[in-house]
């Protein structure tokens, strides 16, 4: 059970963000996105910090930790080479003259650009099984709440490009939640590496932190900051960082 709400958390923030369709008929505002999105990445800060690099550099050492983040980079810097960015997708596929095609290439990048969360936890949740972990099972659970919590507009800018298109609610809502299921999958697959291979921990530990802080640098930030009201985008993000913090000093 416990395993379970680690690995679970995260999807049901992509499930509650893509079942908002039910209730914003035209999506969420702009002053609204920019909060949302900036708080997303206050909290992918924070959880890259506290709740993986630094537990990396206590299980072995800062070159170990720096060259793991540097991979997280990498790889997803060969993953946008072949998907696009999330956030350009999504201001495409929200035109009006928005082809499925379009839509389909935002659900791809969404879907595989929420891989490594999934893998930060699972590997965060191994280091809390550990019997020489030094990550406590709460502070765990804080990386999966802050991960479910910056899903929640994942699913949403999923979700609705799709029921603009035309298609009925009930079919966004799904597509939109299927764009999540990757994260329990990676999840569990990074416990069972980590599981079986004590010795990887500090390495995918680091990596899932730095695919976190591309994916804050590459698409959150610019979606929060670019435009009016970009104020906005930073107050959310200090308020998402403050949040995360709290959470691991509380649970951790």
């Amino acid at each position: 059970m416990s395993l379970a709400l680690l690995f679970l958390g995260p999807f049901l923030g992509t499930i509650l963000g893509s079942a908002a369709v039910y209730f914003f008929r035209d999506g969420i505002g702009v002053k609204t996105g920019k909060i949302v999105t900036g708080f997303a990445a206050g909290v992918m800060i924070a959880a890259s910090v506290w709740s993986l690099l630094l537990p990396a550099i206590e299980e072995s050492s800062y070159p170990l930790a720096a060259a793991g983040f540097l991979s997280g980079i990498a790889f997803l810097l060969i993953l946008d080479s072949v998907v696009p960015h999330i956030h350009a997708t999504a201001s495409k596929a929200e035109g009006r003259s928005s082809g499925l095609s379009k839509s389909a290439l935002l659900m791809l990048a969404v879907t595989l650009h929420n891989i490594p969360e999934g893998m930060a936890v699972g590997a965060a949740a191994a280091a809390s099984f550990a019997t020489d972990g030094n990550i406590p099972y709460t502070s765990a659970l804080a990386l999966s709440l802050g991960i479910a919590l910056q899903n929640f507009p994942e699913g949403l800018v999923v979700s609705m490009p799709l029921y603009k298109e035309g298609k009925r609610k009930g079919r966004a809502f799904l597509e939109g939640t299927i764009s999540g299921a990757v994260e329990p999958l990676g999840a569990v697959l990074a416990f069972l590496f980590v599981s079986l291979l004590s010795s990887a921990l500090p390495f995918l530990l680091s990596f899932a932190a730095g695919a976190m802080f591309y994916v804050v640098v590459e698409e959150l930030i610019p979606e929060a900051s670019e435009g009016d009201h970009s104020n906005l985008g930073t107050i959310g993000a200090a308020i998402g960082f403050a949040i995360m913090m709290l959470l691991d000093g509380l649970f951790g």
